[in-house]
């Protein structure tokens, strides 16, 4: 599937109850602005109907991707994540070569990732050289400042 998108059960479920909430509560909020701005009169030179219209657009522009998110959405099953190996799911412990800092991250897919908070992005520049890797192997991530190196020392679900 080339649209793949990982997602944790709790991430899915977040999705589908922000997709419940704009198809229910978020249409019937934006209808009414549309018929309060509709009650001003002439909608030629109306801002408040312009701008309940463009509201509409964006909520329907967001329940569209939330649908194909879904539809496309890999749930991330803990107790199947291979500890041999990084992948999508994996805490990885690595050291920087570079700098000696001992760092933990857990992959993730780029809608749940969360960089401040360790959670990176199965398709970021550090995301996807850890892929794959194995406990002892250094992998070399390229940015468009540097070159890093991180040597991977623990992998866990």
């Amino acid at each position: 599937m080339a649209n793949e998108v990982f997602l944790t059960k709790e991430g899915y479920k977040e999705l589908e109850e922000r997709l419940e909430y704009l198809k229910t509560t978020a249409r019937v909020e934006v209808a009414n602005k549309i018929e309060v701005a509709r009650s001003f009169g002439d909608i030629s030179e109306n801002s408040e109907y312009d701008a309940a219209r463009e509201e509409e657009a964006l909520v329907e522009q967001e329940i569209q991707q939330l649908q194909n998110t879904l539809r496309n959405a890999k749930i991330i099953n803990k107790a199947k994540v291979d500890t041999t190996k990084v992948s999508i799911g994996s805490t990885v412990v690595v050291d920087d070569l570079e700098f000696g800092d001992e760092l933990t991250f857990k992959i993730m897919g780029s809608f749940e990732a969360d960089p401040v908070n360790g959670m990176i992005s199965n398709e970021s520049p550090l995301g996807k050289s850890l892929l794959g890797a194995v406990v002892g192997q250094v992998v070399s991530v390229t940015t468009p400042g540097s070159i890093s190196k991180y040597k991977v020392k623990d992998i866990r679900a």
